[in-house]
């Protein structure tokens, strides 16, 4: 099957939920897709895929900015809900049992406890000193500034590392 790129030709309205509705210059409509990002970590803007409810991909767009400005804020809208990043704002503590690093945390959304399995690849320094960590059940978390942590969060943190 041959991709179907969308431009702003292409009408896309909120549907329900996360979901959005597709409509093509030929007057067809899909209701119920789901935006997600074919490259989330680096290419945040570019490349979104829209799913139907069986996960099979109906159309991409480029860029959000080849939409119409409202189709545009839509479809933000939805990947920002999907891919809703929680900043650590503080490591409270670490405990490790059997190779699985249990972390409690503070967030802006508020307290969290998750586990890590492999600290080497679940916990990723950025060049820009950021910090992504994913945890066992591929939730992922991210301190901005890992220099901006309190004494006792870094130390929790550098152990770790």
């Amino acid at each position: 099957m041959e991709r179907v790129y969308l431009t702003k030709e292409n009408q896309v309205k909120q549907y329900e939920n996360n979901l959005v509705s597709v409509t093509f210059p030929d007057g067809h409509t899909e209701d119920g897709l789901e935006p997600r990002r074919l490259f989330p970590v680096n290419l945040l803007d570019k490349y979104i895929t829209f799913l139907d409810k069986d996960g099979v991909e109906r159309c991409v767009v480029r860029q959000l900015s080849d939409l119409t400005p409202e189709g545009r804020q839509v479809v933000e809208r939805s990947l920002n809900d999907y891919y809703l990043v929680p900043r650590i704002t503080r490591i409270i503590n670490v405990t490790e049992r059997y190779g699985t690093l249990r972390w409690t945390v503070e967030t802006e959304r508020g307290e969290r406890s998750f586990d890590i399995r492999n600290r080497n690849h679940d916990i990723r320094v950025n060049r820009d000193g950021s910090i992504r960590v994913r945890d066992s059940d591929d939730n992922r978390y991210i301190i901005v500034d890992y220099h901006a942590l309190d004494k006792r969060s870094q130390s929790l943190l550098i152990a770790d590392l």
